[in-house]
């Protein structure tokens, strides 16, 4: 995996657990990125009668939608010679940006359902949906940004195999392997914590964290032609 999506899928990792805290939060319990668990959140809304029901149900079609059009867009930009990653963080930047800039002018969100909360929660699902599509697609050999669960799986596995080997060379590739892993793991840790904590204290101005970390990996990618893959 070369140099720069070991230091990117952190930074991305960060976001992800930050961004999808922050739409839980301040969009009626919207998962951005997780989109399968809004159908958990979608159950609560049902049961409970809060609102935010609808956009639970858009978040699924508008990430699959936004996924499949970044790959289309990923396969004309490599027809015309060009790498699709550093366009694909462009707009993956300037659509959290537009997320952030709705959230803080439109927010607090009371209904998750009025026309305000469903562009603004569609505008997050639809960067993360990005986000998704380019640690699937372009950072080949990463862990994944944004569903930690197999994360916490190959982590346990790793870990328990290192635990049980006596090989040197077995070890040192568990170790190797584990690494990434582990930095996702507690980048998106952190950014969940971290949004939680500024959220409560300056409430969606906290977007802007997220902007600038995506900021920085798009600036990350000029002169590295080696990760544009």
């Amino acid at each position: 995996m070369p140099t720069i999506h070991r230091s990117m899928a952190p930074a991305l990792s960060f976001n992800g657990g930050f961004v999808d805290t922050i739409g839980f939060l301040a969009l009626q319990g919207l998962f951005t990125a997780h989109v399968t668990g809004n159908f958990v959140t979608l159950g609560v809304s049902i049961v409970h009668g809060t609102s935010g029901a609808l956009a639970k149900l858009l978040a699924l079609p508008v990430f699959a939608v936004v996924v499949g059009l970044s790959h289309l867009a990923a396969v004309s930009i490599n027809r015309r010679g060009l790498t699709p990653l550093r366009p694909l963080l462009i707009l993956h930047t300037l659509l959290l940006a537009l997320f952030g800039t709705l959230a803080i002018v439109w927010g607090p969100f009371n209904d998750g359902d009025s026309a305000s909360a469903l562009v603004t929660g569609m505008t997050g699902v639809a960067a993360m949906a990005i986000q998704n599509a380019i640690s699937r697609q372009h950072l080949k050999g990463a862990p994944p940004t944004t569903l930690m669960t197999g994360n916490v799986t190959q982590g346990a596995i790793d870990v328990f195999a290192l635990i049980g080997s006596s090989d040197e060379a077995e070890r040192g590739m568990i170790k190797q392997r584990l690494k990434p892993v582990g930095l996702n793991l507690l980048g998106f840790t952190v950014g969940c914590i971290g949004a939680a904590l500024l959220y409560r204290v300056i409430g969606p101005a906290c977007l802007v964290l997220p902007v600038l970390v995506a900021i920085w990996t798009c600036i990350r990618t000029f002169g590295s032609p080696d990760s544009l893959a």
